[in-house]
């Protein structure tokens, strides 16, 4: 398995340093697995979303989690200064994730995490930097 591909950036996108942890920044993530197990397994999901938040130092403050009739999963962990999700897509081979991260998360780190419980073949990130000010 090749290592994280985080933190992510192109010529748009700041580099982890000058990110200010006074900012908000989304990461809208797709990734395609080969392990089709894991996209229908809503504890295994649950734990890849909990062991991100602790990476990141997130503190949850409550999760909630359902399974649809083909088997694909959305699950929610609700942090003090944000929110983590995946959606599930089976039948495609898809996981999305969503990360709105505030203040002294680390959403790099909580990125890399999913990716490693995941271990995609294939992976697409956008992390946006969001206004507050």
């Amino acid at each position: 398995m090749r290592g994280p591909r985080f933190p992510m950036t192109d010529s748009n996108s700041p580099s982890a340093e000058e990110i200010n942890v006074d900012e908000l920044c989304s990461y809208a993530v797709d990734v395609w697995v080969s392990d089709h197990s894991i996209l229908t397994d809503e504890q295994r999901l649950l734990k890849v979303l909990r062991t991100a938040a602790e990476k990141g130092n997130a503190t949850v403050l409550g999760e909630a989690s359902h399974i649809f009739p083909n088997g694909a999963v959305t699950a929610i962990l609700l942090l003090s200064a944000s929110h983590l999700s995946i959606h599930t897509w089976p039948e495609f081979s898809l996981a999305n994730i969503d990360l709105l991260a505030y203040g002294r998360l680390n959403g790099e780190r909580m990125m890399e995490s999913v990716e490693v419980g995941l271990s995609p073949t294939r992976i697409n990130v956008t992390r946006m930097l969001r206004a507050v000010h």
